[in-house]
């Protein structure tokens, strides 16, 4: 599939996804809910060129970062767009990490601007001195700081702005990946990828239109919250629901009630908690997860309580959102899907050979949302960007009906008995068991160093630790799996390590495993 745009001169995203609204008529049309505010795409528009004229009387040039350490609010899109249309490159930055994190980010990315919100700006004063690249701090605030207030910053800023002339390969945006398989790499994406995304997922997959209202509680500052929440919406005229407030299933009920959204965005820790826990999700007429594989156990238990369908995809911060999706009319529960339309897709083996259908290897996707490069990091790119393909070092099989099956991170598989084990079977196999509210499958050892499932399990309430307990949740997955493939140590814990996209950070429970037997 190729975008008629590539062809074109000039693109830019901002001038597609917000200026194009008012052109067609959209003006008065409510293009953000947030909290008790609402704002038109007129409204938006303005905004958007405020901020990107203040950008520019700053002295900021065509191809500058913007870094963006901002929760969900009406004023993200501004930044996010207002960057865009004045020709610089907006960086979402994760709202979750600690000072020395963002000394990473913002000395890798060469930042020379930082918007920042009131409540996360003390992890950026504590780094002050060691910023090599940053030249000015705008901080969201209702108080006085010792940095420029950003109602200061586009104070007497004109509301009219031409789009800068970028062409549609020029750089967009960038995210960092979530840092789930070691540290964080910058992505730098084009101006021509979300509209990629919107042609394919977000108009032949969700079907998003401008009746809709979305609500993601994944959040913006990462590849699927960024999709779900600024630009599906954007691209058809439709509404945006932002929460700044962190997704508990009761702030996401109480959001769901408020706003009435007609498609609900979340994760498979999210669907979890939020069956745990009494609420309705009235008016939403379809759900989307990602993040992680969505344990069939979770879509039958949601579907029977609301009756609303959710459809489980993959995608990644490299390849901007979702490639492979489950579809309304023809949803198969426990697997990822189809691919998505536009995108290739194909398994291989560790010699980059395809194998034959039903084969377990790893997932190259071919699709023109892919990222350009890691930014400074030459070798990692040359690994996983190999021409049009991107490895995804993820693990899969796809059957005779083209459904892909996910099985693990390639670092994640264990082999028991020399036969290859996937924890995410086993783990949709313990959230079968009614005790069983998460859980994560690593690797351990046994006496003889022989590797075996060892399970980290949260619970659901009204249930405690207990030796009886355990037996049951063994002696239940024995019942359903491959004997081999039963969990021999069985670990209750309170939570489990997760990035902020609510990826499990298998590797930390990995190093806990190591610990124990360096120490037995």
């Amino acid at each position: 599939m190729k975008l008629e745009i590539l062809d074109a001169e000039f693109f830019n995203a901002a001038d597609y996804f917000v200026d194009r609204h008012i052109r067609e008529g959209r003006e008065d049309k409510i293009a953000v809910l947030c909290e008790d505010r609402q704002i038109t795409y007129g409204n938006l528009g303005g905004e958007v060129n405020r901020f990107g004229n203040a950008l520019l009387s700053s002295g900021i040039r065509m191809g500058d970062r913007v870094a963006m350490l901002m929760l969900d609010t009406e004023i993200y899109p501004f930044v996010f767009f207002g960057s865009i249309k004045a020709g610089a490159v907006p960086i979402c930055l994760n709202t979750l990490m600690r000072p020395k994190d963002y000394l990473y980010f913002l000395n890798d990315s060469r930042a020379r601007v930082l918007v920042v919100d009131e409540a996360l700006y003390a992890n950026i004063t504590k780094i002050k001195p060691q910023l090599k690249f940053l030249e000015q701090i705008i901080v969201i605030t209702a108080g006085q700081t010792d940095a420029m207030a950003y109602d200061a910053f586009v104070w007497d800023q004109s509301t009219f702005l031409e789009p800068a002339l970028t062409c549609p390969d020029d750089a967009c945006f960038w995210l960092y990946s979530s840092g789930s398989t070691g540290k964080p790499k910058g992505t730098v994406h084009l101006q021509h990828d979300m509209l990629f995304s919107v042609e394919t997922y977000g108009k032949q997959v969700l079907k998003v239109k401008e009746e809709d209202i979305c609500f993601s509680a994944a959040k913006l500052f990462f590849a699927y919250g960024l999709g779900n929440g600024i630009y599906f919406p954007f691209s058809v005229g439709a509404t945006t629901v932002l929460m700044p407030e962190r997704p508990t299933p009761e702030s996401v009920y109480n959001a769901i009630a408020q706003f009435q959204p007609t498609l609900f965005f979340g994760v498979p820790t999210l669907y979890g908690a939020m069956l745990a826990q009494e609420g309705r999700v009235n008016g939403v007429r379809l759900c989307v997860s990602a993040g992680e594989a969505l344990p069939a156990d979770i879509f039958h238990r949601w579907k029977d309580r609301f009756h609303v369908d959710i459809l489980d995809g993959i995608g990644s911060t490299e390849i901007v959102h979702i490639y492979i999706s489950n579809r309304v009319e023809n949803i198969r529960p426990g697997s990822t899907g189809l691919i998505v339309p536009g995108y290739e897709a194909k398994i291989v083996d560790n010699n980059l050979k395809e194998l034959a259908q039903g084969d377990i290897g790893t997932l190259l996707i071919k699709g023109d949302s892919t990222a350009a490069y890691y930014w400074n990091k030459h070798e990692k790119t040359k690994e996983s960007m190999m021409g049009e393909w991107f490895n995804t070092d993820d693990k899969f099989f796809v059957d005779d009906q083209g459904y892909y099956y996910y099985v693990g991170r390639s670092n994640d598989m264990l082999k028991v008995g020399g036969i290859w084990v996937s924890p995410i079977e086993v783990e949709a196999c313990l959230i079968g068991h009614p005790s069983v509210l998460e859980c994560a499958v690593v690797p351990g050892q046994d006496e003889e160093n022989l590797v075996k499932p060892s399970a980290y399990i949260v619970l659901n309430k009204n249930y405690s630790p207990s030796e009886k307990l355990e037996r049951e949740i063994k002696t239940y997955v024995k019942k359903e799996l491959a004997h081999y493939k039963f969990p021999r140590w069985i670990h209750f814990v309170e939570e489990l390590p997760k990035t902020a996209t609510g990826k499990v950070k298998r590797f930390e429970l990995k190093k806990v495993e190591e610990n124990k037997k360096q120490s037995a």
